[in-house]
This record gives structure tokens, C-alpha cells and sequence, in this order.
């Protein structure tokens, strides 16, 4: 007989039961999260009847893991995750499965960690997760194998945040003498920080401590001395001698006090650090070249235009394929260009001004791929350049998500297609355009903090905020929204050359803006080595990525397809994610693609994130459930980060993108559940929610989200505030019944919760093409409380060829749409 694959291993310690457990939910108290690891199989663990959950146990210590048994009850999981964790916040996934089949499944894996979970993606029935039990084999101390018994530590430079006197110096602490010590003053917080001279693998932390001790610290550990990444923590300690595993890689290793178990401060006879760890995944390391889908040209680089013009033949229409480039002009002078810019194409200068490199020539998108229609001419971008156009005009004939960032073109700016047929909205910022920005056909335009020599025409929306030069306020006749200044603005970060070396430019937050961050010397903000960034190419996995983000690693994107098992995790404060090329990033299994931790100044920017074919909860959340820090002073910036479910696949997503973090700026954002494409259809790539805000004093500038089941956009948070907002609502609703929200026909686009007592808006529009059913009626496009606190300006709707209609703008508010016309029903101002 043949034993099946599955067979438990002799070795093998049974490590989980007895131990801390704890649950994302319980159905009730009679299942509470310890029935599932009591060794009872008459009691069990069962959560509430919804996507995602979880049930994490605590081993106490880092241990090596072989196998995982689950001893299901009927109500099981089809699609969950085994992940291991050393800190209970950042995971890796060692199992992962799409097809569990219930009863008793013993996993034979291979991970180290101190917690362990299931990670629940899709029900196995309409009930919750019910587990009988949850166990956990292995070998305790997995971190520790092969780990030095030599002081990494010792005689190594050491620094401290203050000391008692002269005689307790930092030095004190890692001179193998426990008759010397360092003491810090009596204060929190305090640290004592060694420099090992190299990155090392960590694995051992010991601490004799003299009486002064501390109650609540963290190791941590740096491979600059600046950014850190947490590797243990606790608030329990006890003093005396503590000898703690731990599992990360640095050069710097401190102890960080943040509450003292005396009234003294913190004093230790010696800090002792080990490095090594056996099977301990090496660090990664920074910097590197920027792959093979980043082409970089200078002034004498040969035949500029033929290769241009190969990377524009070959995403000219490719729009749902899986090539993605980067054109990157170092500073200089390019003559004879006409650059013309297709699908997941970006062309960016590599000066620290736009004026540092100059094209006598084009950067040109234009619709004949598509019979001279430009509503199709999404995800592409133009950044940091200076253009002097051949005719006097340059031409970016777009629509969503395809900025024109950081731009000089020394002319006029054409926005429609030669042939002026449709296009459907676009977005420029921090440029300065001389001559006249020529609207033409565009349905609906933003422009941020820029500088322009005029502005022609208006078709629906177009909105100026912070814009020299901008048309006077004029809705709806003509359809011009504008602000003198932008409340809270902060540039998109970008790449550049100092000398030989690239750098990652983060521009200064600016309040109240008008006009260009750029200009006479140089600009406001700071750069970033690119030693400090992670380079994300090809062969990149979600676990290297996090491994990097631990040590402490920014992350700069080259331009490719990133297929991910785990949410990529940022929760050090200032982390900067840059995306090239439009990169992308997919969720294979229904994990959140990307979460911010609630913490200070994180930039994420230039990324697609793309609904893989389980549905996520998120593609993207900012913040935790619930809002939480303050963040004005240094805020979380979300730019040109764009949202997809469906066209490529049938992807799903119950929220395309989540804001849970105070003060956070989302600065031009398209979230589209797609209207055609691949895998599209009612259900096929259901998305309830587009845009949803549960944060305070949350900025939108420049808010494009189109085509969900439900809400587009739902805000819950008070003070929030948006400054332009296109959408449309989903083609495809099958029938009026689809769409009933209670007694109201049809989920607005724009939803303020009822609690809110504090919100803005300026240049709203939404519009209904309901080509399944064009009989179908909105009751409104906008809901709103109606209070004093809670206003908007200049808001519209409108049925595009009569495929539906609205009843109201507002609430109850606003004269019909009616018949084919296509005429906007506008509201000035609300209520």
C-alpha cells in the first residue's frame, strides 16, 4: 500500500494547542476562537458568515513549521491562505489553495514564524469558517538554527538618545564588560542603537538589564540608521536577563524604550546581538539598473525615433495586453522628435526641472487606432519635459487615467483628435502651458497648479484649481469651475539624474497652491538615493517585496505585470512607492493588493492595480477599519494610482479602493470596473464600491471612478472635500430591479453618508448609459445629508443618447434628463 502524500511526519511537534488564539469574528459566544485549538473535536471556532476572515494562534516563539492540519467542520473554506508571521503584521503566504475541499486536510508546508493563520478567502458555503480544530506541527526555535553564538555586537560603534551621566556612556552596553553599562535619562521614549559595520541576517537579541529596565521596547533594525523596521516588540517585559529570537536583517540594531519599568531610565550591562539563522532569507538589497522595459536615451543616442516608434507600433492598440514601457530622456536637447505615446506607455525627463530637457518636437496621442475616437485612450503618461512643438500646438487627445504631469510645452496644447471626434476627460498638474490649452471636444477636464496662456471652449466639466490663466468661473454657461488656489497639494514623486546617479525627487507639501512648484532654482523637497529603493522587476514576489519594505526599503516599480499571494504591507512612515511605466499590480487569490498601515507621509504613485479572478475585499486600502492619527502635517498622497476589474479577466473586487487614514490626498485616481474588455458582465466582474472614505478631512482632486454595481463613491468620514469628479454608471445593469437601493431607485454616483455633518464638492458629473435596459431610471446622481455643513458646487448629470434618464441631480433636487439629446441638468449650487 502506498501511503498518501500527506502522512504526518515522526518528527513533528504538535505546537498550537493551549496556546493564545485569536479571530477576525466569532458566529457566537459559544464558538469562540480557542474551540479550535483546545484539542477538543466537540468544540470548534466559527466566524461571521462573510468574506475575508481569519483565525490567528500565537506559538510564543519563532518556530520552523512543517505541517498544518485542519479538521474542518461543514462549513469550510474553498480559497484561503497559510501564512506565518514573525511580528503578527506582516505575513507570508506558505500555502495557498483556490479548491479546499472541506473535512480533514493536512498541509505539509515549510515557513518559520511565531504566528500562524487561515487566512479565509471564499466560503465553501453560505455559512462562515467553522473549524474543529486548527494544528500546528513543527520545531520550536525555527529562527535560531545556525545562529551565531558570537557577539555581533561587541566592540561595535554604539550611539544612544541621551546617557545619565559620564560614567554610563552608549559604549557601555557592548564592551563584554557586565561591570560597565549604559544609562539613559529618565525619560521616555530612549534607544540604544549599534552599527554592525555590514547588513547582516539577525537572529538573536540578548538583554541584561540592570535594575532600571524596560517595561514596553522594540528591537529594530536598519540598513541606513534612518528607516526601521520592527523585528520584535513587547509591553511586558520584565527585566533581568532576556534572550529574544528575532528574524530580519540589518546593519543598525537598536533597542527603542518606549516605557520604562522604573522611575529611573533605561540602563543595560550589555546588549548582545547574533546574526546568522541557517535558512534565514538574505536581504535585499537596494539600487540595481532598471530592467529591460526602461529605455533611457541622451542627445547622442542613435535612431531615438525609430526606437520610439517600434515601442508606439507596439502598444499603439494594445489595449489589455501585458507589455509595459518606460521612455526616459536624460537632460539635454532632442531634435526632430515626435514621440508618440500608446497603451501602458510613460515618457518622462530625467532632469530635476522640465526645462532641463528640451524636445524640439512632439509627445503625441491621437485616436486613429480607433477611427478618431479619443475615449478610449486611457492609462499612458507624460512627465518633466519642456516641448517646443513643430506646428506651435502639441496634441494630447486622452482620457482617463493618462496625466500630463510636470509639462513646459512652449505653444498651445490640443486636447481633442485630429478629426475632433469624442473624447472623454483627462487631467494636467504642476505645468506650465504658454499658449492656449484647447479643449475642443473634451466632455470634462481637471487642471491642477499650472499655468496657462488660455483655455477654449467647454463641452460638460472642466475645472481649474490653483491655475494661472484659467477661465473665469462660468457654470454651467460655459461649464467653468474655478478655484483661486488648491487647498493641500503635494507633487508626485519622480526620478531623475544627479551626474551619473539616479535619485527619487518627493516635492514639498504646498498649501493654498497657485501656479507650478517648479521654476527658478531649484525645487522644493528632497531626494532620495535609489540605493534606498527596492528596483521591483521581473521575478519579484510579494514576500521579497515586503522583505524589503521591512528592512526599511522604499519600492520604485520598473514597468511589467506583478503577480502577488500577499497584500504588499507599508507601514514605516515616509515610504515612498513609485510605479514606472504604468506597472501593475495583480491579486492572485483575493488578498488586498496594496495596504497602508495609518502612519505619517506615505507617497504611493504610478501604479494599475488589477482585480485578479478571486474577489478582494480592497485593491488598495489606505489606513486601518477606523480612522485614526491625525496626518495633516506630513499626509498620506495617493497619485496616479489607477484601479481595473475586468477587460483583462473577469476580476472582482467588493471595493476598488479604501481611505481609512485622516488627511490623506488622493490626487487623480481612475477607478473603473470595466465596461468592456475581457471578462465583463453584471457579475462576471462584479465591484459594489468604487471609491470608498471612511477618513476625516480626505482630499480628491481629480476623482474619475465609473461603472459599479453600487456606489462609485461612498463617503463616511466628515471634512472631506472634492475638487472635480467624473463618472458614469454601470452600462450593464440588467433591468430597474438590479439597481433598487431600498425604496430609491438606482445607487448614486456620489453617496455622503447620512452622519456626515461636514463635506465640498466642486465640478461633479455623472452620467447613465444604460444600454441593457434603456428604460432604467435614477432617481439622482448625488445623495447628500442635507445640512449647513455639507455643500456642493456646480454639479451635473446627464443621459448620454437617452439610455436612461435621471429624475433629479441632487437628492430632490434638479430638473429631469430627458429624451436623446444628451443635455446636462446642472445645479450651481446644492443646497
Amino acid at each position: 500500500m502506498t501511503l498518501p502524500g500527506t502522512a504526518a511526519h515522526a518528527a513533528d511537534t504538535l505546537l498550537s494547542q493551549g496556546k493564545t488564539v485569536t479571530a477576525s469574528s466569532q458566529e457566537n459566544g459559544g464558538t469562540p476562537a480557542t474551540g479550535a485549538v483546545d484539542g477538543n473535536l466537540g468544540t470548534r471556532w466559527s466566524s461571521a458568515a462573510s468574506d475575508q476572515q481569519w483565525l490567528q494562534v500565537d506559538l510564543g516563539a519563532v518556530a520552523t513549521i512543517s505541517k498544518v492540519q485542519l479538521n474542518w467542520e461543514t462549513a469550510y473554506g474553498k480559497a484561503y491562505q497559510i501564512q506565518t508571521s514573525t511580528d503578527g503584521t506582516t505575513w507570508t503566504t506558505i500555502y495557498s489553495t483556490t479548491t479546499g475541499a472541506g473535512g480533514t486536510e493536512v498541509l505539509n508546508v515549510n515557513g518559520s514564524g511565531r504566528y500562524v493563520r487561515m487566512n479565509g478567502l471564499t466560503r465553501g458555503t453560505a455559512y462562515g469558517y467553522s473549524l474543529w480544530e486548527f494544528q500546528v506541527f513543527g520545531t520550536q526555535g525555527g529562527s535560531t538554527g545556525g545562529c551565531s553564538t558570537d557577539n555581533a555586537a561587541q566592540g561595535k560603534t554604539a550611539t544612544a538618545s541621551s546617557t545619565e551621566n559620564g560614567g554610563t556612556p552608549a559604549a557601555g552596553a557592548v564592551d563584554g564588560n557586565t561591570g560597565t553599562r549604559w544609562a539613559s535619562a529618565a525619560a521616555d521614549p530612549q534607544w540604544l542603537q549599534v552599527d554592525l559595520g555590514s547588513v547582516q541576517q539577525l537572529c538573536q537579541v540578548d538583554l541584561k538589564w540592570e535594575a532600571a529596565y524596560g517595561k514596553a521596547y522594540q528591537i529594530q533594525a536598519s540598513s541606513d540608521g534612518s528607516s526601521w523596521a520592527t523585528i520584535y516588540s513587547t509591553t511586558t517585559g520584565a527585566g533581568g536577563n532576556e534572550t529574544l529570537s528575532v528574524s530580519g536583517s540589518g546593519r543598525y540594531v537598536r533597542m527603542y524604550g518606549t516605557q520604562r519599568g522604573t522611575g529611573y531610565g533605561y540602563s543595560l550591562w550589555e546588549m548582545g546581538v547574533h546574526t546568522g539563522g541557517g535558512s534565514t532569507t538574505p536581504p535585499v538589497q537596494g539600487g540595481g539598473d532598471l530592467g529591460p522595459n526602461v529605455l533611457v536615451f541622451d542627445p547622442s543616442t542613435p535612431n531615438i525615433q525609430a526606437t520610439v516608434d517600434q515601442v508606439f507600433a507596439k502598444q499603439e492598440s494594445n489595449q489589455f495586453g501585458s507589455d509595459r514601457y518606460a521612455l526616459l530622456f536624460k537632460p539635454g536637447t532632442y531634435s526632430n522628435i515626435n514621440a508618440q505615446i500608446g497603451f501602458y506607455t510613460s515618457i518622462q525627463g530625467l532632469g530635476l526641472n522640465p526645462d532641463d530637457t528640451t524636445f524640439n518636437g512632439d509627445v503625441t496621442v491621437d485616436a486613429g487606432w480607433f477611427n478618431g475616437n479619443a475615449t478610449q485612450n486611457f492609462w499612458r503618461s507624460a512627465e518633466n519635459l519642456h516641448l517646443k512643438p513643430v506646428s506651435g500646438t502639441d496634441r494630447w487627445a486622452v482620457s482617463q487615467a493618462a496625466p500630463f504631469r510636470r509639462m513646459h510645452v512652449e505653444g498651445g496644447l490640443n486636447l481633442a483628435p485630429a478629426s475632433y471626434g469624442w473624447a472623454s476627460g483627462g487631467y494636467i498638474a504642476d505645468s506650465k502651458i504658454d499658449g492656449q490649452v484647447g479643449n475642443y471636444s473634451q466632455q470634462q477636464w481637471y487642471t491642477r497648479d499650472s499655468s496657462i496662456g488660455g483655455f477654449s471652449n467647454g463641452v460638460w466639466n472642466q475645472t481649474f484649481s490653483g491655475v494661472q490663466g484659467a477661465p473665469a468661473q462660468g457654470f454651467p454657461n460655459p461649464p467653468y469651475t474655478t478655484l483661486d488656489t488648491t487647498p493641500v497639494s503635494q507633487e508626485k514623486p519622480f526620478l531623475y539624474l544627479d551626474g551619473n546617479d539616479y535619485k527619487v525627487f518627493v516635492p514639498a507639501k504646498r498649501t493654498n497652491a497657485r501656479g507650478v512648484s517648479w521654476g527658478a532654482g531649484t525645487p522644493q523637497g528632497s531626494s532620495l538615493p535609489l540605493n534606498q529603493f527596492y528596483v521591483v522587476k521581473a521575478g519579484a514576489t510579494a514576500a521579497s517585496i515586503n522583505q524589503a519594505l521591512a528592512q526599511g526599503l522604499n519600492l520604485l516599480f520598473t514597468p511589467g505585470v506583478y503577480h502577488v499571494d500577499q497584500t504588499i504591507n507599508i507601514t514605516r512612515p515616509d515610504t515612498v512607492v513609485l510605479g514606472l511605466g504604468l506597472a501593475t499590480v495583480i491579486p492572485d487569490n483575493g488578498v488586498t493588493a496594496i495596504k497602508v498601515a495609518d502612519v505619517d507621509g506615505v507617497k504611493v504613485s504610478g501604479l494599475l492595480l488589477d482585480a485578479g479572478t478571486v474577489n478582494s475585499q480592497a485593491l488598495l486600502q489606505v489606513g486601518n477599519d477606523t480612522p485614526g492619527a491625525n496626518h495633516a502635517a506630513d499626509p498620506i498622497v495617493i497619485q496616479d494610482v489607477f484601479v481595473r476589474v475586468g477587460g483583462v479577466t473577469a476580476g472582482k473586487a467588493t471595493n476598488g479602493m479604501v481611505i481609512n487614514s485622516n488627511n490623506t490626498i488622493v490626487d487623480h485616481t481612475w477607478i473603473w470596473r470595466a465596461d468592456h474588455g475581457a471578462g465583463v458582465g453584471w457579475e462576471s466582474n462584479r465591484s459594489d464600491y468604487g471609491f470608498v472614505v471612511g477618513g476625516n478631512d480626505v482630499l480628491a482632486t481629480g476623482l474619475f471612478v465609473e461603472h459599479f454595481n453600487k456606489y462609485d463613491v461612498w463617503w463616511k468620514g466628515n471634512g472631506g472635500r472634492t475638487i472635480f469628479f467624473q463618472n458614469e454608471k454601470a452600462y450593464d445593469a440588467p433591468n430597474q430591479a438590479a439597481i433598487q437601493n431600498g425604496s430609491v431607485r438606482g445607487y448614486a454616483a456620489y453617496k455622503v453618508e447620512n452622519s456626515v455633518t461636514t463635506h465640498e464638492g466642486w465640478g461633479l458629473g455623472s452620467y447613465c448609459y444604460f444600454n441593457v435596459d434603456p428604460t432604467i431610471v435614477m432617481d439622482h446622481g448625488f445623495e447628500v445629508p442635507v445640512t449647513a455643513g455639507v455643500k456642493l458646487h456646480d454639479i451635473l448629470v446627464n443621459s448620454l443618447g437617452g439610455n436612461g434618464q435621471f429624475a433629479h441631480v441632487v437628492n430632490d433636487t434638479g430638473a429631469p434628463t430627458s429624451g436623446t439629446g444628451t443635455v446636462p441638468s446642472n445645479v450651481v449650487s446644492f443646497p
